[in-house]
Formats: C-alpha cells, structure tokens, sequence
C-alpha cells in the first residue's frame, strides 16, 4: 500500500477536523457539514480508485 496515499487521506481528516471546528465555533453548522461531505467525498474517491485497480489486479491474475 502506498504511504502516499495514507498521508493525503490524514491530510484531508485533519484539514476537515479543523475547519469543522472553526465553523462551528462560528455559528456557521451548515457550511461545516458541507466541508464534512465534501472532504468524505474527496476521500471515497481516492479510495475508489484504487478499489478499482485491486479488482482489475484481481481479475488479471484469475484470467477473468
């Protein structure tokens, strides 16, 4: 598995993590749920891809 990829996914938790925070603390609920969704987004689709090239792994070493 990529380290990379561990550091981008920590990254975007924390970058989210804080920015949640400060918007609340603000009065600002809405805005920090969409960073919320929009940083779980961001992460599903790092994830999908590489999802993705596991199961292409997959089917070419079964001759799928």
């Amino acid at each position: 598995m990529e380290v990379d990829l561990l550091f981008k996914i920590a990254g975007i938790g924390i970058l989210v993590a804080v920015l949640n925070q400060v918007l609340n603390k603000a009065g600002r609920e809405d805005q920090a749920m969409m960073i919320t969704i929009t940083g779980l987004i961001i992460v599903l689709m790092l994830v999908v891809d590489k999802i993705s090239v596991l199961f292409d792994t997959v089917r070419n070493i079964f001759n799928l």
